[in-house]
Parts: structure tokens; sequence; C-alpha cells
């Protein structure tokens, strides 16, 4: 039975969940067998702390910082940018000896990659080997950092990746609009009442959900303090994940007269809250953002970080599924006039739902297992 192989890179959430997504869904196609691997697991613990702490630091703290390194990563020069890509694989092989001796003992038939490092490392391995390598990039923009020769096939997440790439040189038979991988529950229908009585929320007025986990503590709570003084009835839900410092700042708000307040920390069943909610608040990281809008629920977003972030609000905005704000100090303005038009939240549910693609991980792994031939 041939084995597809899924790997990903667990500095951030969303090359993991997509790489997760993409494994179940391949779960359910006949005759193949799935591993789903973390790159890291095979780099030394220090190595491994040293670029993880980097990351997030970078993207979190260092947000200057981060957005230097990002611009000089991005080359406009197709040329340029393989050529550099060339040299980052050439840096990163020698942490990746024990890697790249797993992928010899694997023997797969398909490799998928949800991060770029291990499709630059694994491009020795595929020409020697003839085994297709896939690209899932899970923005909503492609950086120059994923261009490289031989790629079997690049899964994107809408059109306007793939122009980006089309521009780049990229085959158009090898580039597929597919949609961000989500988890598989998103493509089954839930009834927003339902879901509110599941998470015991009331079932009339609007409900905002904030998901503040990467926003600086201070500025989410002004938000919902704000927030909290509406002049209609609503009920906001922020969700702190495991940023204890933001729970530490939410902890002494409480609900005003006509908006009521529920903080949650580190939640399991953030799919059943989108669905629940009328708005959600967020940064636009490419999982949450391919997951809300899969859901087809409109989205404010609000402090991108410079590069792949930044693309993923203006698509957000410019499909007319959410609106971008840069203060999030405005955000308690825009809700309410939000509120007060129906008509255009109505507009923006429909257009998320035209954007968002909840089959993205069933469709990626149907066409890799097609290529394969596997009856």
């Amino acid at each position: 039975m041939p084995t597809i192989a899924v790997f990903h890179v667990s500095a951030g959430t969303g090359h993991t969940s997509a790489a997760l997504a993409l494994g179940a869904a391949l779960r359910l196609q006949p005759g193949v067998a799935v591993v789903v691997e973390d790159v890291f697991d095979y780099v030394n613990d220090v190595a491994r702390k040293v670029i993880t702490s980097a990351y997030n630091e970078l993207s979190t703290r260092l947000q200057p910082l981060y957005t230097m390194v990002h611009s000089r990563l991005h080359f406009e020069d197709t040329e340029d940018a393989l050529r550099a890509n060339y040299v980052l694989k050439s840096m990163g092989q020698p942490f990746l000896r024990r890697f790249e001796r797993r992928v010899e003992e694997l023997g797969p038939a398909a490799i998928i990659c949800t991060m770029q490092w291990p499709l630059h490392v694994l491009q020795d391995y595929g020409e020697r080997s003839g085994v297709p390598e896939y690209a899932v990039i899970t923005d909503f923009s492609v950086q120059s950092s994923w261009l490289r020769e031989g790629v079997a096939g690049y899964f994107v997440a809408s059109e306007l990746t793939r122009d980006v790439l089309l521009a780049r040189g990229v085959d158009a038979a090898r580039v597929h609009v597919t949609g961000i991988p989500v988890k598989l529950e998103i493509a089954e229908p839930k009834a927003r009442d339902a879901m509110r009585q599941r998470l015991d929320l009331p079932l009339a007025p609007p409900l905002i959900s904030v998901f503040g986990g990467g926003v600086a503590p201070l500025r989410v709570r002004h938000m919902v303090a704000e927030l909290l003084k509406g002049d209609q009835p609503a009920t906001v839900v922020t969700v702190a994940g495991r940023n204890h410092q933001l729970q530490e700042a939410l902890s002494d708000l409480s609900g005003g007269p006509l908006v009521s307040l529920r903080t949650l920390g580190a939640i399991d069943y953030v799919d059943d809250l989108v669905a629940a909610s009328d708005l959600v608040i967020s940064k636009p990281g490419g999982l949450i953002t391919s997951e809300v809008l899969a859901r087809g629920t409109p989205l404010i977003v609000i402090d991108p970080v410079p590069g792949q972030e930044e693309w993923n609000a203006d698509v957000v905005a410019g499909s007319g599924a959410g609106i971008q704000i840069r203060v999030p100090e405005l955000v308690p303005r825009a809700v309410r006039a939000l509120l007060a038009q129906p008509e255009r939240l109505a507009a923006m549910r429909a257009q998320a739902r035209l954007v968002g693609r909840p089959r993205a991980a069933y469709d990626i792994a149907a066409r890799v297992v097609a290529d394969l031939g596997v009856a």
C-alpha cells in the first residue's frame, strides 16, 4: 500500500493544523497509508528551541525586525528567489540529516509539505527518487520562499494566490485553487442557535467573538471595555488562548447594562464559537482567517504582522468578507456600525462563504491520490 507523507513544522499553529487536516482527509481515501510528522521532531533540542523562540519573538515582540527579515527574504525576481531559496536549503540541510534519513526509511509514494523548509530540504530527494512533492500554502498570499523547481503541485487559497505563482512562471497545470486545509468538521453545517445552546450563550442578541491571544493585552482590554459600553444588546466572548497576561488584563472586566461578557482561555471548540457568532474580531493569521471564512462568518481583522498577515488582511477586506482596522481602538465603533446595518453584515457573510473553502483538505487529498493512480 503506497504511503503519503505529510510534513509540517511546529513554528506557529497554521502549518501544523493544515497538516493534521490533510492527514485526516487522506485517511478517508482508500488504498493509501498516511504519515503526518513534525520536522522539528528530527532537529536537536537546542536548535529547535532557538528557532522556535526566534520565530515567536520576531512575530510578536520585535515586529519591525520581523518586517525587515521578511522583506529581505522576499524577492520580486524569480531567478533571485530560486537562488536565495537554494542557499537557505543548503543552510538548513545540516540540521535535518535525521529527517532526511527518516524520509528514506519511509519511502513514501508522495510527499506533501505545509511549510517551506521541508519542501526545500527534500528537493534533492525528490529529484533522486522521482517521488512527487506537493506544496500546500497556508496563507492567502505567497512568499517567494515557496518557489522551487520540481514541485509536482501547489495547492493555494485563492485565484489571487494562483495568479501570483503564474506571474512567477509556475506552470498553470501545477497550481490548484483548493483553499487552505481546515478541520474536517468545518465542512459540516452547524446551526447558529444550536451552537449557542451548546455553549450556553444567549440566543437573541448579536454575538461578537474576540480572539485576542496574539494582540497586546492592554489594547484588547481597551477594545473590550469599549464594546461593553454599547447601547444595543449584545454578547461579547473574548478568547485569550494561552496568553495569561491577556487573561489577567481582562479579569476585572464585567458586562454592562446591555452587553454581557464571557472571557475564555484556551478552548477546543473554536469552530462551534465561530458558527455561533455574528462577527469575529481577530488578527489575520492564515489558520484563523481560513477557518472563519470557511464557516461563512464576517471578520474584522486587526494588528496584522507585517508580511503574510497584511496580505491575508487585504484579501479579507478586498473580497468583502470583512473589514480591516489598523487601530484596534476604533473597532468598537465599527462593530456598532455593522450591527446597525444587518443588510451589510448579511452581504459580508455571503462573501465569506464565497471566499471560504471548507472542503479544501478533502479536495487536496483526492487530487494527490488521483495523481498516484490509486484505484
